[in-house]
């Protein structure tokens, strides 16, 4: 069978032509390249998961942590989808995309973040693929979609295939829908086999250490696997 072509992190997010696919309420698609698309991505929608804890943490600026290690985003980026094609192919990835050209310092008297500089340059582009793609639609749509192995590190050597992010930085995280094209010369319409999502009450800073006291607290009181904090033993 031909081998599928997944458009690449440039591509992702690229313009399309004609009219965008119209979206239901509560339930976002990407207004730009969402017209000229293929019918089997053109009606996909994804509503994200926890929305109202991603907006309490976005009301403080979230913050997620990245190591050299490579460490866990809570709140975990979750998605439900709907309207794809229950018998086509389809990966799932996600990419992340620098809010802005500025590097960052949290000034504590203000408890607020100040521009300090321009960005460093950018780290690698990577997409991560969620382990479960390619499926047909109707496993995606049966049960929530869950990035939990994701990682960010900082570690521009990073051999694990992490998402790699400058600390200090601002991002925002965008979700792919990608058609798996059976086509022999499928390359040629990898522009109209995807659908992009962005979600602003994802945006996040890439920290080595939490700045707003806030946000710890927040994190503690809210994840689950921060339980021994709560009773004040380390985390296990």
């Amino acid at each position: 069978p031909p081998t599928p072509s997944y458009p690449s992190s440039a591509f992702l997010g690229g313009p399309g032509e004609g009219s965008p696919c119209s979206t239901g309420p509560g339930w976002v698609g990407e207004g730009p390249g969402a017209g000229g698309k293929n019918r089997r991505v053109c009606h996909a929608t994804a509503r994200l998961e926890m929305g109202s804890l991603w907006e309490e943490f976005n009301r403080l600026g979230t913050e997620m942590i990245v190591t050299k290690a490579g460490r866990r985003m809570f709140p975990t980026f979750q998605v439900k989808l709907s309207g794809l094609d229950p018998l086509a192919d389809y990966v799932l990835l996600m990419d992340f995309v620098p809010l802005d050209d500025k590097r960052y310092r949290y000034a504590f008297h203000s408890s607020s973040w100040l521009a300090a500089g321009r960005a460093d340059p950018a780290a690698p582009g990577r997409v991560h693929f969620h382990p479960d793609s390619p499926a047909k639609g109707a496993q995606w749509m049966r049960q929530i979609v869950s990035f939990d192995k994701l990682k960010l590190t900082n570690n521009l050597l990073d051999d694990n295939g992490h998402i790699i992010l400058n600390s200090m930085h601002r991002y925002q995280p965008r979700f792919h829908v990608v058609f798996v094209d059976p086509r022999r010369d499928s390359e040629r319409f990898a522009h109209q086999n995807f659908k992009s999502f962005s979600f602003p009450e994802t945006q996040f800073m890439a920290v080595t250490a939490y700045q707003n006291h806030r946000i710890t607290q927040l994190k503690i009181a809210s994840n689950p696997f921060a339980k021994g904090f709560r009773d004040g033993d380390p985390e296990p």
